[in-house]
């Protein structure tokens, strides 16, 4: 009416955005299966599987026990089970994991534990000894 000549977006609501995360806050617990588009913050308590087609932050006050399967991780908390890390996987000076770890890259900070069995890009790591030879 006015010369707005403007055309409506076409951008969906439910789409996220690049800067979109989710978070859990300390004090939360969710039992189940989760799945997020984007990032996700935990600083409560997951119990279950976590699918993530982003980043997965679990905080200094966050847990997770059971499968989770990300593009990359941070992390500063507690993590029991199967990790599936695509790209990064970064353990902080205050984190800790533990269980099965498959992941493309892996950084870990002074004092982060890391008590698993790892694979990384499907490759097992080759030995650098070579083998005894069998005495004739």
């Amino acid at each position: 009416m006015f010369g707005n000549n403007k055309k409506p977006s076409n951008q969906n609501a439910t789409t996220p955005s690049s800067s979109s995360i989710n978070s859990l806050v300390s004090g939360t617990k969710i039992s189940g299966t989760l799945t997020a588009d984007s990032d996700i913050r935990v600083d409560g308590i997951i119990e279950g599987d976590l699918n993530c087609k982003g980043r997965v932050i679990i905080g200094p006050s966050g847990k997770i026990k059971g499968e989770v399967s990300c593009q990359n991780a941070v992390i500063e908390g507690t993590f029991e089970g199967t990790l599936q890390v695509n790209d990064v996987l970064d353990i902080r000076e205050t984190g800790a994991v533990n269980g099965q770890v498959n992941t493309g890259k892996l950084v870990i900070a002074p004092g982060g534990v890391f008590n698993v069995n790892c694979n990384m890009n499907g490759q097992k790591i080759k030995s650098i000894t070579p083998p005894l030879e069998a005495e004739a």
